[in-house]
């Protein structure tokens, strides 16, 4: 019986690239044979084989390699190359966030946004998972295992042996990447080497998530940007007049009912979009981003500078109310029950404890400017999708001693507005995160002026 004998393996620890630098290498010398020598195809082949023998490859790099070849590109600047790495290794593991992170890192360095795009948003639809657990298959071992990745890369000390190569071109041995893995059964930490063990990422590890969801951000700005506005924003013309203003039905700070007479003013059609937002100011502090969106998360001092240069204002308490209602004196401006196809508010999909289990808008987060039907005045998502600033200060009695005429709500005397908190304005008309009652044209709430409010936008008046 002769000894057993299994097939050499690479143990040089070469690069991909220098693999196949060696595989195309030895195909040339073995082909230039044949010409030169006239040699059989069989004699050719032997020799072939003989050469994997002395020149022992892999063949195909593993993912893991391709990866870190990119890693190693990308710190020396040489980006389009570490895209080609990263894409090479995508195509050999689709799904995989680590490699999808770091080429939507590259691609957006590069300009790519749409590709940019599509990685992350691809990223942001798997599972969040609290450690940055894989799934292990070692060669020769069928079952996998669970593991944490501690290290993708750990060289090991030289054990002083050497392979065939190394005394045939004189090369010094190359360091063998190892994975440190923690067995999440046994406990154990392991060494693994990379071309002996398949990765497969379960999901993705919560700050993994985070930093990505800020990536995300900044590539949906930069497609925001490219967008551009749409040009001059829309405004309805309200001819004003009288009107009976609160609700001795809703909260404390809605009563009494008074009457107000307004002169008249224009409102905008819409609330703010993010693309004409950030194209006036600079930046976009949306959580929920793109271009037809509402721009939310805006302080008031934000909203008041937008208007400011936009050569507007925010509109007066009273001017909103009047410019909801639409001539109405229900509780909503379409009637005295709640209806879900009027505006956007926190539904069945909305995570919310107050959602409504059995009604639904059509939309998870914000929609669109525009996306639900005109009040009586043409006036779009008065109601539901962001919550709107107006100019008022806030206080729970303030339509005790309201004026009748053009009311401007309470004054105050500080010349810097009292900014830092403990004064707030007043936000109008519910959000897409509110339940049905925030949506009443009478419902109102005040918030401290230069804090970021979940679900807050505006429009602007003139």
């Amino acid at each position: 019986m002769g000894i057993p004998f299994k097939f050499p393996k690479n143990t040089c620890g070469e690069s991909p690239l220098a693999i196949r630098n060696n595989f195309n290498w030895l195909s040339t010398v073995f082909l230039g044979l044949r010409s030169a020598c006239s040699l059989p195809p069989r004699l050719v082949v032997c020799f072939f084989v003989l050469g994997f023998f002395l020149f022992p490859v892999l063949g195909f790099a593993s993912v893991v390699d391709e990866t870190l070849e990119g890693d190693a590109k990308r710190a020396l600047g040489e980006i389009q190359a570490a895209e080609q790495h990263y894409d090479t290794a995508l195509k050999m593991d689709p799904g995989n966030w680590r490699v999808m992170r770091a080429l939507a890192e590259v691609r957006f360095q590069l300009k790519k946004y749409e590709e940019t795009k599509q990685l992350v948003d691809g990223i942001l639809a798997m599972e969040v998972i609290k450690r940055n657990t894989v799934l292990v298959t070692v060669e020769g071992d069928p079952e996998p295992f669970e593991a944490e990745i501690v290290d993708e890369r750990v060289i090991t000390p030289d054990n002083g042996k050497n392979n065939m190569r190394n005394y045939v071109d004189g090369e010094a041995k190359k360091p063998i990447p190892h994975y440190r893995l923690f067995n999440v059964k046994t406990g154990k930490m392991l060494l693994i080497p990379h071309k002996n063990a398949k990765v497969k990422y379960q999901g993705v590890p919560t700050r993994i998530y985070a930093y990505v969801q800020e990536l995300h951000a900044k590539v949906e700005n930069k497609l925001i940007s490219m967008a551009g506005t749409k040009g001059p924003v829309e405004m309805m013309a309200l001819k004003g007049g009288c009107f009976k203003m609160g609700s001795d039905k809703g909260a404390l700070s809605e009563q009494p009912v008074h009457q107000v007479c307004l002169k008249p003013f224009k409102m905008d059609k819409y609330e703010v979009s993010q693309s004409d937002f950030q194209a006036t100011m600079g930046h976009n502090p949306a959580q929920f981003k793109g271009a037809d969106r509402p721009v939310e998360m805006v302080t008031w001092h934000e909203a008041e500078e937008y208007c400011r240069k936009s050569n507007k204002r925010l509109p007066t308490e009273s001017e909103w109310e009047y410019a909801v209602r639409g001539g109405t004196n229900t509780a909503y401006y379409w009637g005295n029950e709640f209806d879900a196809t009027k505006s956007n508010f926190c539904d069945r999909s909305c995570s919310r404890n107050l959602r409504a289990k059995n009604s639904s808008d059509g939309f998870e987060y914000t929609a669109p400017v525009g996306s639900f039907p005109a009040n009586p005045f043409g006036l779009h998502d008065m109601v539901g999708n962001v919550n709107e600033w107006v100019s008022d200060w806030f206080e729970e009695r303030a339509y005790v001693n309201s004026p009748k005429d053009n009311p401007q709500g309470p004054v105050r005397d500080s010349r810097d507005g009292r900014r830092g908190g403990g004064t707030q304005k007043v936000y109008r008309g519910g959000a897409w995160q509110t339940d049905a009652d925030s949506q009443r044209s009478a419902w109102r709430k005040g918030f401290e002026t230069d804090y970021r409010l979940d679900g807050t936008g505006f429009r602007c008046a003139l």
